[in-house]
């Protein structure tokens, strides 16, 4: 997770290309700094700028996610669900920012970390699947979407929906029934 994104690293460059084809299969990328990035919903032309706050795995969890449960990606990348507002959030940068809220989340930037519930319930699943933080990741984006829609928000909204993505998630982790992410209640968002 200390990992930033280095636009100069063959590897790097490799999991942003993958991230594209597996996005957009039928479409060639032009380049890594290219204005087709912005149909995705990255800021600008080159994605690099806008990996700051959550590094490389933020782009991991992208391409996790689009891997995965590429029926639920391409819902939430396209937009298909409910009304939708003229403004949207855009897509990727959110993804960004909900790799950056669930590492807050968990308090996996700090040098000593907390010992809180959620986290140590998390670490437990860590434990069980190395998948569990691409799990929750994209659950946290279902669900992220989800409340958007219930709360039929704007971008200006978007902070705020971010917070009550948390809440919910935080909830749901500690549920007694939840033993693993699978076991939450909005996993079954993801399709």
């Amino acid at each position: 997770m200390n990992v930033y994104f280095d636009p100069s690293r063959h590897g790097h460059q490799e999991a942003l290309k993958a991230l594209w084809a597996s996005t957009y299969p039928d479409q060639i990328l032009h380049g890594l700094i290219s204005e087709q990035w912005k149909q995705m919903g990255w800021q600008g032309k080159d994605p690099s700028t806008d990996f700051r706050g959550a590094g490389y795995v933020s782009l991991e969890n992208l391409l996790f996610f689009s891997k995965t449960f590429s029926r639920s990606f391409q819902w939430l990348l396209n937009k298909q669900g409910g009304k939708r507002a003229a403004w949207e959030y855009p897509f990727a940068v959110a993804g960004v920012n909900i790799t950056f809220m669930i590492m807050q989340m968990l308090d996996l930037h700090s040098s000593k970390p907390r010992r809180t519930f959620v986290r140590t319930v998390f670490i437990q699943m860590l434990a069980e699947n190395e998948w569990a933080f691409d799990l929750l990741y994209c659950v946290a984006f279902m669900v992220m979407d989800k409340q958007w829609l219930e709360k039929n928000a704007s971008y200006m909204d978007f902070n705020e929906i971010l917070r009550s993505t948390r809440v919910q998630l935080e909830k749901e982790l500690l549920l007694d029934d939840v033993m693993r992410i699978e076991d939450m209640p909005s996993y079954g968002l993801l399709s």
